[in-house]
Protein backbone atom coordinates (compact mmCIF):
# COMPACT_ATOMS: atom_id res chain seq x y z
CA UNK A 1 0.00 0.00 0.00
CA UNK A 2 0.95 3.58 -0.77
CA UNK A 3 0.91 6.03 1.42
CA UNK A 4 -1.94 8.86 0.41
CA UNK A 5 -0.26 12.78 0.44
CA UNK A 6 -2.07 13.94 3.11
CA UNK A 7 -1.89 10.50 5.23
CA UNK A 8 2.06 10.85 5.22
CA UNK A 9 1.50 14.47 6.34
CA UNK A 10 -0.20 13.77 9.24
CA UNK A 11 1.81 10.71 10.17
CA UNK A 12 4.73 13.15 9.78
CA UNK A 13 3.33 15.95 12.02
CA UNK A 14 2.20 13.08 14.56
CA UNK A 15 5.90 11.97 15.03
CA UNK A 16 7.30 15.23 15.40
CA UNK A 17 4.64 15.95 18.06
CA UNK A 18 5.34 12.90 19.76
CA UNK A 19 9.35 13.22 19.83
CA UNK A 20 8.52 17.09 20.70
CA UNK A 21 6.25 16.32 24.11
CA UNK A 22 9.48 13.41 24.56
CA UNK A 23 12.15 15.77 24.63
CA UNK A 24 10.79 19.11 25.40
CA UNK A 25 11.25 19.65 29.09
CA UNK A 26 9.11 22.86 29.87
CA UNK A 27 5.90 21.24 31.00
CA UNK A 28 3.77 23.62 29.13
CA UNK A 29 5.36 23.27 25.97
CA UNK A 30 5.29 19.22 26.27
CA UNK A 31 1.34 19.29 27.04
CA UNK A 32 0.73 21.32 23.88
CA UNK A 33 3.01 18.84 21.95
CA UNK A 34 0.94 15.99 23.47
CA UNK A 35 -2.38 17.87 22.45
CA UNK A 36 -1.33 18.63 18.35
CA UNK A 37 -0.23 14.75 18.78
CA UNK A 38 -3.94 13.90 19.54
CA UNK A 39 -5.30 15.98 17.32
CA UNK A 40 -2.97 14.43 14.75
CA UNK A 41 -4.02 11.14 15.80
CA UNK A 42 -8.19 12.45 15.36
CA UNK A 43 -7.33 14.16 11.87
CA UNK A 44 -5.70 10.61 11.08
CA UNK A 45 -9.16 8.43 11.95
CA UNK A 46 -10.92 11.20 9.82
CA UNK A 47 -8.76 10.59 6.97
CA UNK A 48 -9.34 6.64 7.41
CA UNK A 49 -13.00 7.53 7.62
CA UNK A 50 -13.77 6.49 11.00
CA UNK A 51 -15.60 9.79 12.15
CA UNK A 52 -17.02 8.23 15.08
CA UNK A 53 -13.54 7.38 16.71
CA UNK A 54 -11.96 10.97 14.90
CA UNK A 55 -14.68 13.10 17.02
CA UNK A 56 -14.29 10.84 20.30
CA UNK A 57 -10.36 11.40 20.15
CA UNK A 58 -11.02 15.22 19.30
CA UNK A 59 -13.03 15.61 22.07
CA UNK A 60 -11.63 13.38 24.83
CA UNK A 61 -7.83 13.14 23.49
CA UNK A 62 -6.88 16.70 22.35
CA UNK A 63 -9.89 19.01 24.02
CA UNK A 64 -10.26 17.78 27.30
CA UNK A 65 -6.76 15.42 28.30
CA UNK A 66 -5.19 18.83 27.51
CA UNK A 67 -7.18 21.21 29.46
CA UNK A 68 -7.06 18.91 32.58
CA UNK A 69 -2.92 18.53 32.33
CA UNK A 70 -3.07 22.87 31.81
CA UNK A 71 -5.24 22.68 34.84
CA UNK A 72 -2.78 20.21 37.10
CA UNK A 73 0.06 22.15 35.99
CA UNK A 74 -1.72 25.57 36.64
CA UNK A 75 -2.03 23.99 40.44
CA UNK A 76 1.66 22.20 40.68
CA UNK A 77 4.10 24.67 38.92
CA UNK A 78 7.72 24.68 38.97
CA UNK A 79 9.76 26.39 37.08
CA UNK A 80 13.50 24.90 35.13
CA UNK A 81 15.99 26.75 33.53
CA UNK A 82 16.53 23.61 30.84
CA UNK A 83 14.61 23.29 28.11
CA UNK A 84 15.46 20.08 26.60
CA UNK A 85 15.22 16.19 28.54
CA UNK A 86 18.16 14.04 27.46
CA UNK A 87 17.60 10.69 25.76
CA UNK A 88 19.30 7.41 26.94
CA UNK A 89 20.38 5.15 24.47
CA UNK A 90 18.33 2.11 25.55
CA UNK A 91 14.86 4.44 25.58
CA UNK A 92 16.29 5.68 21.54
CA UNK A 93 16.55 2.13 20.56
CA UNK A 94 13.05 0.89 22.20
CA UNK A 95 11.30 4.32 20.30
CA UNK A 96 13.36 3.17 16.97
CA UNK A 97 12.07 -0.65 17.73
CA UNK A 98 8.86 0.23 17.74
CA UNK A 99 8.72 2.54 14.87
CA UNK A 100 10.11 0.10 12.99
CA UNK A 101 8.15 -2.48 13.84
CA UNK A 102 4.92 -0.42 13.58
CA UNK A 103 6.32 0.86 10.21
CA UNK A 104 6.95 -2.50 8.64
CA UNK A 105 3.13 -3.31 9.11
CA UNK A 106 1.96 -0.45 6.94
CA UNK A 107 2.88 -2.13 3.59
CA UNK A 108 0.46 -4.89 4.37
CA UNK A 109 -2.48 -2.67 4.82
CA UNK A 110 -4.71 -1.88 2.21
CA UNK A 111 -5.47 1.60 0.55
CA UNK A 112 -8.70 3.52 2.01
CA UNK A 113 -11.52 2.84 0.09
CA UNK A 114 -9.95 -0.27 -2.09
CA UNK A 115 -13.06 -2.38 -2.90
CA UNK A 116 -11.25 -5.37 -3.24
CA UNK A 117 -10.18 -4.72 0.56
CA UNK A 118 -10.45 -7.75 2.91
CA UNK A 119 -12.70 -5.99 4.97
CA UNK A 120 -14.66 -4.63 2.33
CA UNK A 121 -15.45 -8.28 0.34
CA UNK A 122 -15.86 -10.06 4.16
CA UNK A 123 -19.38 -12.08 4.41
CA UNK A 124 -20.15 -9.51 7.38
CA UNK A 125 -19.81 -6.13 5.31
CA UNK A 126 -21.85 -7.97 2.47
CA UNK A 127 -24.24 -8.80 5.16
CA UNK A 128 -24.23 -4.89 6.21
CA UNK A 129 -24.98 -3.80 3.29
CA UNK A 130 -27.24 -6.15 1.81
CA UNK A 131 -29.37 -5.92 4.88
CA UNK A 132 -29.19 -2.48 6.11
CA UNK A 133 -31.80 -0.82 5.10
CA UNK A 134 -34.77 -3.88 5.73
CA UNK A 135 -33.77 -4.11 9.06
CA UNK A 136 -33.39 -0.81 10.06
CA UNK A 137 -35.03 2.17 7.74
CA UNK A 138 -31.99 3.58 7.26
CA UNK A 139 -30.92 4.69 4.30
CA UNK A 140 -27.28 5.36 5.50
CA UNK A 141 -24.84 2.17 5.72
CA UNK A 142 -22.71 4.06 8.19
CA UNK A 143 -25.70 5.39 10.65
CA UNK A 144 -27.38 1.67 10.31
CA UNK A 145 -24.03 0.25 11.97
CA UNK A 146 -23.39 2.90 14.05
CA UNK A 147 -26.69 2.93 15.34
CA UNK A 148 -28.45 -0.50 14.47
CA UNK A 149 -26.18 -3.07 14.44
CA UNK A 150 -23.24 -1.62 17.06
CA UNK A 151 -25.69 0.94 19.42
CA UNK A 152 -24.36 -0.60 22.40
CA UNK A 153 -20.79 0.74 21.19
CA UNK A 154 -21.70 3.53 20.33
CA UNK A 155 -24.06 4.42 23.00
CA UNK A 156 -20.50 3.32 25.28
CA UNK A 157 -18.45 5.99 23.74
CA UNK A 158 -21.01 8.42 23.67
CA UNK A 159 -21.48 7.81 27.50
CA UNK A 160 -17.21 8.36 27.76
CA UNK A 161 -17.47 11.70 25.69
CA UNK A 162 -20.19 12.84 27.75
CA UNK A 163 -18.84 11.65 31.39
CA UNK A 164 -15.70 13.48 30.40
CA UNK A 165 -17.55 16.38 29.74
CA UNK A 166 -19.39 16.67 32.88
CA UNK A 167 -16.10 16.11 34.46
CA UNK A 168 -14.49 19.05 32.70
CA UNK A 169 -17.59 20.93 33.61
CA UNK A 170 -16.99 20.28 37.08
CA UNK A 171 -13.23 20.84 37.25
CA UNK A 172 -13.67 24.56 35.60
CA UNK A 173 -16.11 25.71 37.46
CA UNK A 174 -14.14 24.95 40.94
CA UNK A 175 -11.16 26.72 39.23
CA UNK A 176 -10.38 30.27 39.60
CA UNK A 177 -7.97 31.30 36.77
CA UNK A 178 -6.50 34.43 38.35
Amino acid sequence: MSLSVPVAVVLLFMLGSALAAAVIRDVVGSIVAFAGYSFGVAVLWALLRAPDVALTEAAVGAGITTVLFLLTLARTTVTRSDRFEGISLRSGLAVVAIVVTVGATVPALPAVGDPSAPILAGDVSQYYLTNAYDQTGVTNVVTAVLVGYRGFDTLGEVAVVFAAGIAMLLVLRREAFV
